[in-house]
């Protein structure tokens, strides 16, 4: 029968939601084994899948374990999803700023596999901040200050999870059945109302070409349509790094600078698009109004206010947050103007130097990371700093080729 399904989908056919439960469940009790199902997932890659193939594929992913109640808000809760990328640390400026304007938000977030940390590794960087709340805590918690992010604490689809740390080890992560039907499956059972997508595209990215990212969007739409949640999507460039600092510590540092006011570029402009996207739908109005509220709460400080209210009631102690590494600096070798910073490049980079993790199990050292010390299009002398490397391994040397592109 599991031969049955596989050879189906390989030869292009629809499958049908039984057939899917079939070899998916099957795979969530062990009964299929990782080489059958690799085949499986490598036919959806080369074949595609059909809408209403993506629509089963989700509702299995999202009955394989629990849904979270946050019935006990009576607001509309707006939840944000990023593809991911490099120096992405929106959801510490956006949630905060989401929250001031008082549209709550309740997010489980995951610790990072890759070049850099997840936003729970970039929180727990913070020295005390607690990570793994419980249900009691997160209802009390929201209904207090409006605002969580704390790591899974059910087991929220955990086939997704299965099915996901194979496709990482076996080249099948870029299917856009695959993607959409993991993000929204954890978005659904999650209990939000209305989702914001940030759908990451470049060379620092999983999604590479604007078809594909424009093919995603329309998915994750097609998909919360069917779930009646309404999800509005953000494409954004992911071919150089997302702000100046990668890196857990250095990341949570800038998103205080850009809290603070003291920052301009593309990571305020994502941030306040994605804010006002999620302010937009949870308080049913005009992006425009909403943008005008979260650029005032900006402004007026009230978004530092609650970042910081909501960092203390997590226990985490921010003016204990500091860098404790060695620095090395990257120097230009030569005149010329910055066209551009290469963000797969930076990425590995940062992995090196001790900031991302290989395996689930390795131990991410919090203040390693890069500051990138000039934009692109700023003109570069021989000697100038072009980036400062922050690690505690002794072995220095590091491939530094094609990061900068000099000109």
């Amino acid at each position: 029968m599991i031969l049955d399904i596989i050879s189906k989908k390989a030869n292009n056919y629809e499958l049908t939601k039984e057939e899917l439960e079939t070899i998916l469940l099957g795979y969530l009790n062990d009964e299929v084994k990782d080489y059958q199902m690799s085949a499986f997932l490598m036919a959806i890659c080369i074949n595609d899948m059909s809408d209403s193939e993506v629509f089963a594929l989700t509702d299995i992913f999202i009955k394989s374990g629990d849904i979270l109640d946050l019935s006990f808000i009576d607001k509309i809760k707006v939840d944000k999803h990023s593809t991911g990328g490099v120096g992405d640390k929106t959801t510490l400026i956006v949630a905060p700023l989401v929250a001031s304007c008082g549209v709550p938000v309740i997010k489980m977030s995951g610790r990072g596999l890759g070049y850099t940390g997840g936003t729970i590794d970039k929180l727990e960087s913070i020295p005390g901040f607690k990570v793994d709340l419980t249900e009691e805590e997160i209802k009390k918690q929201a209904q207090d200050i409006g605002i969580v992010i704390t790591s899974q604490t059910k087991d929220l689809a955990p086939l997704d999870k299965k099915v996901y740390a194979l496709r990482d080890v076996t080249a099948t992560t870029n299917s856009i059945p695959l993607i959409a039907s993991s993000i929204m499956s954890k978005k659904i059972a999650g209990g939000a109302d209305k989702i914001v997508i940030d759908i990451k595209v470049g060379n620092g990215a999983l999604i590479k070409t604007i078809e594909e990212a424009e093919r995603l969007s329309s998915l994750l739409i097609k998909i919360g349509t069917y779930y009646q949640k309404e999800v509005r999507t953000v494409i954004s460039n992911m071919d150089r790094p997302l702000g100046h600092n990668i890196g857990n510590k250095l990341e949570v540092i800038e998103a205080l600078d850009v809290l603070k006011g003291n920052a301009k570029g593309e990571l305020l402009d994502l941030s306040l698009k994605l804010a006002s996207e999620m302010v937009s739908l949870g308080k049913e109005i005009s992006e425009k109004k909403a943008r005008e509220e979260v650029v005032e709460n900006l402004e007026n400080g009230k978004a530092l206010n609650k970042f910081l209210e909501f960092v203390k009631y997590q226990h985490g102690n921010i003016d204990k947050l500091e860098v404790d590494a060695k620095v090395y600096n990257i120097k230009a070798n030569k005149n010329g103007i910055l066209k551009d910073i290469n963000a797969l490049a930076i990425a590995k980079l940062s992995e090196k130097l001790g900031a991302g993790r290989k395996d689930k199990d390795d131990k991410i050292d919090y203040n390693a990371g890069i500051v990138i010390k000039k934009e692109i299009g700023d003109k570069i002398k021989e000697g100038d700093i072009l980036a400062s490397l922050y690690t505690n391994i002794d072995n220095k040397e590091f491939n530094l080729e094609r990061i900068f592109e000099i000109s």
